[in-house]
């Protein structure tokens, strides 16, 4: 058997996730903005609970596209809070609708959200050498900075700890510990030519 990070191994959605996803760079945005509303239900959860609902949150947020979702009104809110499979957190579904509303304010001005967000690792994923996930600290100061541009960009629920998340699950950052067998696949698949080493102190969110 390969070696893993430790926290992938309690289940096997999260295996999966682990193996197929999480730290593979991505700048598609609507699968962007797909992670951005799975992270800001996942505040004050784990993880797996998320993964457990994910097919049901992609048919109640129509395929998680922005464009739909920051159409919805009253009649789509109260849908979305009879709606079975999913978080029915009322503050965590206007917040997704408002998030999408700012998503596409933003994409338009800067091009892509995609752009946006990758700049602030110069378009080069953060590689780091973790050899436990005891030496992961929840947050980073770049996150941190991520967040409060999110804020003032009119996005809620993603606090720095979420935030950091982000960064983690879309590739911004490799934080396979160095024994995963995803940590060199990751590092190559950001290509040894856009991938550079740099000084941080990043963390994976409880999973």
């Amino acid at each position: 058997m390969p070696e893993r990070c430790p926290w992938s191994e309690s289940h096997p959605l999260l295996l999966e996730y682990h193996d197929t996803e999480w730290g593979v760079p991505l700048h598609d945005d609507q699968k962007l903005f797909e992670f951005l509303v799975l992270e800001a239900f996942q505040a004050g959860l784990s993880w797996l609970i998320i993964l457990k609902k994910r097919e049901r949150f992609r048919e109640a947020f129509h395929g998680f596209d922005p464009e739909k979702v920051a159409r919805y009104g009253d009649e789509e809110i109260n849908r979305l809070l009879a709606a079975e499979g999913i978080i029915r957190n009322r503050q965590k579904i206007t917040a997704t609708v408002s998030n999408a509303r700012a998503f596409l304010e933003l994409r338009d001005r800067e091009g892509s959200f995609a752009s946006w967000m990758w700049r602030f690792v110069d378009d080069v994923p953060i590689l780091n050498r973790w050899k436990s996930q005891s030496e992961m600290p929840p947050e980073t100061e770049l996150s941190g900075k991520i967040s409060k541009e999110f804020r003032g960009r009119g996005f809620r629920f993603l606090g720095p700890v979420v935030t950091y998340s982000h960064m983690q699950a879309v590739g911004m950052v490799n934080d396979h510990i160095v024994d995963c067998f995803r940590y060199g696949e990751v590092s190559s698949s950001s290509s040894s030519s856009s991938s550079r080493e740099r000084s941080s102190t990043p963390a994976r969110d409880s999973i």
